[in-house]
């Protein structure tokens, strides 16, 4: 799975590793529902960074497709808000 963190590139991730992710994801999905801005900021950083932790780096010049694209780490609450799916911003693989 390619994953595109806006403005800062892609990555490769093995599609195993989506549940890791979904948990981050689900208190981003509720923090944002709360409005606790503090909490969002937090969680936001703590997914971009496990991403980034599990992924392997695209080259800059790669143009291949993102199944996936998450917000870059200064969006505002109503940016991502505007990204979200039902199931927040990964899906659950369900």
């Amino acid at each position: 799975m390619i994953v595109r963190i806006m403005g800062e590139g892609q990555v490769a991730l093995a599609d195993g590793r989506l549940a890791e992710l979904n948990k981050l994801d689900d208190e981003l999905l509720a923090e944002m529902e709360n409005g606790d801005g503090p909490g969002f900021r937090a969680t936001l950083q703590s997914l971009l960074a496990k991403v980034r932790e599990l992924g392997e780096p695209l080259p800059d010049d790669s143009l291949e497709p993102s199944d996936l694209i998450l917000p870059s780490q200064d969006a505002t609450l109503e940016e991502v808000q505007e990204l979200l799916s039902d199931d927040g911003l990964i899906p659950d693989g369900s």
